[in-house]
């Protein structure tokens, strides 16, 4: 314990001294600082332009805008909206919709949906969205009324948990389970956040009516609960309440609703955070992110550093220390040991949700400071992660984006909702939000993005013409009413070097910037006509795991490369060697790829890809194949010490065949008859191309083995050990407790054999025994993927 503390402790000092140089560099660099209209009381050092100045061109930002204004005009307001109407009394105009819209989560999606439409509206200018913003605020406020007391809500017998056991402090919660309900919070934020966009970006007044009313109603239910039902209220996933009550503060100027925002404080996570202890590993990561965003905004409205610095913290130990070369974090949805990548890399890496969410909180953080830092990882989600998760042809999205070796990228059903397909309504509507930033004097350029900026309080506009990444460059057009005095500050990008950042005004050059990292100041007076050129050229480097500098991605400037594999039905990616691994004495990749002269940002491997070379390209623009991201690289040594490592894990398998004496393979149909499978809320799953059993939660399953008669013989279970969540079983052979297991996060990307000991009174006179595997309550058991009994 005592080592723990001192740890944390340096690990604050770091940081606050990272922080006290930042700032002093900030005020080194620029004193000017902006103020918001409103109540916050603090400064900014800029502001966002809103999406109605801002105009995307040709490129891929525009196209996948483009998809997603179709994708929204295919959903139907009234199933979204079904079930609001049945819980209000009110007879549905429609079906409702699949997925987690027809459970206990259901209305998330309405809110996403309502929050995307206000977007597109603002990005795109069209009716026909805010004809749908209007037409649900409506829908809304008439459930609202039916009701009588303020509450809207989507999920069964909703209003009653919360009126009847909540609010009188009978609490059950127990991770995403709140009395029963999913994660009802989470809901209440979407909606709730919808409306104060459809109020906000389409000036709808009647949202905010019923945002109020939705409000107080939630005052109504937490006003006498104690501190401590609170906390334990806030152990369920509740999103980002903080956040939009809040925001509604602002919008109201009514104390009470910044009030009842302090009330979603979770202590356990945040207060920690505060103190510089990153106690994220294990947690959940998407549960996490919006009380930091809430929080970032809490800190504008009071000036409470405590807030700044939880949120602060939380984003630089995220994307320093627990995040994927894609600016994507979290295995099976949950935080790993900080640092510790290497082994968490599956079909389930990298939820677009948690991404989502880190570029909302990094859009606080750059107006705090305008840190270079932020905007490039801006950058590095946005391209790597957020236009890598959507379809480029039919638009759909993608819920994990997968970073799994010889893995392939997985779409959703847009009609069986999860978050992701909310979120990614959102993530496509609006990215010109944060391609410009300014200040009185100066005009920040933190995305090379191609669009046209219309600053109307400065008589400026701005056209970027660029086809960026597919051209290593960007240029800017003025044109003003008349000379103006001002700043622009071009981002000089992290990953271009020193010297390499070409600027030209008017045909002029410029000295090159120094700094990568950094904002290139250009100060002088402004005319129509005036012209701006940036030469940008990529480079290609490596980009190590932080646990493993032999596990590489490959990048080109901010691009991550994908390997292409093959096809998804490729029969051979089971074999052991479809990865191709790089053999390789030099670890400058400009030394072993050849650019393609047809394709833009393509590459192939020459001679050093083992068993064989293979093709690169930009990580959003592979679809429907087989690819990997990252590599292992081998020098000839490290190359004989694998071979070696791998006969002896042969000959380990070896021998426990030997030993069995009957095996069960879970999730194929013989077996699972010739054993006698039975079960309850069971499911079979499939696994970097294995079958397995789990055991859902509440559920059972149990199958008979051979054992031998009075001898002593043990129980082998195969686990994958990277699997993370509530996963605490107990493990029974006759209904007798042999074995109590939790195999959450056991061992990071390997298969795992767990032997246990079989009673010798459990198998006396016997020819069969029945091994049961029961999950803990919350949790689930398993997944298995291979039952042996062994002789010891």
């Amino acid at each position: 314990m005592k080592l723990l503390k001192k740890l944390s402790l340096v690990t604050l000092a770091a940081f606050l001294l990272v922080r006290c140089q930042q700032m002093e560099q900030s005020t080194q660099v620029e004193e000017s600082r902006v103020k918001k209209d409103g109540p916050e009381v603090i400064s900014f050092k800029v502001l966002p332009f809103d999406l109605t100045q801002v105009k995307l061109l040709d490129g891929p930002f525009k196209h996948a805008t483009e998809l997603n204004q179709q994708y929204l005009l295919n959903y139907e307001p009234d199933r979204l909206l079904s079930r609001f109407r049945t819980e209000a009394g009110l007879k549905p105009k429609a079906e409702m919709y699949g997925g987690w819209e027809s459970e206990t989560l259901a209305g998330h999606t309405l809110g996403h949906y309502l929050s995307a439409l206000a977007l597109m509206y603002q990005t795109t200018g069209e009716q026909v969205y805010l004809d749908r913003v209007n037409y649900i605020v409506d829908e809304l406020e008439e459930c609202q009324n039916a009701d009588k007391d303020g509450y809207i809500g989507a999920f069964p017998e909703g209003k009653k948990v919360f009126t009847e056991e909540v609010a009188k402090g009978d609490i059950r919660s127990q991770g995403f389970d709140l009395n029963g309900l999913w994660a009802p919070y989470y809901t209440m934020h979407k909606v709730m956040a919808g409306l104060r966009d459809a109020y906000r970006l389409c000036g709808n007044e009647k949202a905010i009516t019923v945002e109020t009313k939705f409000a107080d109603w939630v005052g109504t239910i937490v006003k006498d609960l104690n501190d401590d039902q609170i906390q334990n209220m806030l152990h369920c996933e509740h999103g980002g309440m903080n956040e939009v009550l809040a925001d509604l503060y602002v919008d109201t100027k009514k104390e009470k609703y910044l009030k009842l925002a302090d009330v979603f404080y979770h202590k356990a996570i945040l207060d920690p955070l505060a103190s510089g202890e990153d106690i994220l590993p294990g947690k959940h990561g998407n549960t996490q992110i919006p009380k930091l965003i809430g929080l970032a905004r809490i800190y504008e409205l009071t000036g409470n550093e405590k807030d700044s610095s939880a949120a602060n913290f939380f984003w630089e130990t995220v994307v320093n220390h627990h995040s994927y070369v894609t600016g994507g974090h979290a295995n099976h949805e949950y935080f790993g040991a900080p640092d510790t990548l290497r082994n968490r890399l599956s079909d389930e890496t990298t939820e677009t949700c948690n991404v989502y969410n880190m570029l909302k909180l990094s859009r606080h953080l750059f107006e705090w400071e305008a840190s270079p830092e932020v905007a490039d990882y801006y950058e590095r989600a946005l391209f790597n992660q957020i236009l890598s998760s959507q379809n480029p042809n039919d638009g759909r999205v993608i819920y994990n984006l997968s970073l799994e070796m010889g893995g392939y990228k997985v779409y959703q059903d847009p009609n069986w909702f999860t978050c992701c397909i909310g979120t990614g309504m959102e993530n496509h509507s609006k990215y010109a939000a944060n391609i410009y930033y300014h200040n009185d004097e100066a005009l920040y350029v933190s995305q090379f993005i191609a669009s046209e900026l219309d600053w109307k309080e400065k008589g400026i506009k701005v056209t970027q013409n660029t086809k960026f990444p597919e051209e290593q460059g960007t240029s800017f057009t003025f044109e003003t009413t008349q000379p103006t005095e001002l700043t622009v500050k071009l981002r000089h990008p992290y990953w271009l070097e020193k010297g390499k950042l070409v600027v030209k005004v008017n045909g002029e050059a410029f000295e090159s910037s120094q700094v990568p990292g950094s904002f290139y100041a250009i100060t002088r007076e402004w005319k129509t006509g005036d012209k701006i050129e940036v030469q940008m050229p990529f480079n290609l480097r490596l980009e190590s795991m932080p646990d493993d500098a032999d596990r590489v991605a490959i990048m080109y400037g901010p691009l991550v490369m994908a390997g292409d594999l093959g096809t998804e039905d490729d029969p051979k990616a089971k074999d052991p060697d479809f990865v191709p691994v790089i053999m390789s004495e030099n670890r400058d990749p400009s030394t072993w790829l050849v650019a393609s002269e047809a394709d833009a940002n393509t590459f192939k491997t020459n001679g050093v890809g083992h068993p064989r070379d293979f093709e690169l390209k930009p990580f959003y623009e592979t679809h429907n194949r087989r690819y990997s991201v990252y590599f292992d690289l081998f020098t000839k040594a490290k190359w004989e010490q694998r071979q070696a490592d791998y006969e002896a894990d042969q000959e380990r398998k070896k021998q426990l065949e030997a030993a069995t004496y009957d095996f069960f393979q879970p999730g194929e149909m013989q077996p699972e008859r010739n054993h006698n499978f039975k079960g309850d809320s069971t499911e079979v799953i499939e696994f970097k191309g294995r079958k397995a059993r789990h055991a859902n939660r509440g559920g059972w399953f149990s199958f008979e083995m051979n054992v031998i008669k009075d001898a002593p013989q043990a129980l082998n279970i195969e686990y994958w050990g990277g699997f993370t969540g509530s996963k605490t079983f107990d493990i029974l052979v006759d209904g007798e407790k042999i074995a109590t297991e939790n195999i959450s996060g056991k061992k990071d990307g390997y298969y795992l054999d767990v032997q246990y000991d079989i009673p010798e009174t459990l198998t006396a006179n016997k020819n069969k025994v029945t091994i049961t595997f029961q999950p803990h309550v919350g949790h689930r058991a398993g997944p298995i993927f291979g039952a042996r009994i062994i002789k010891k």
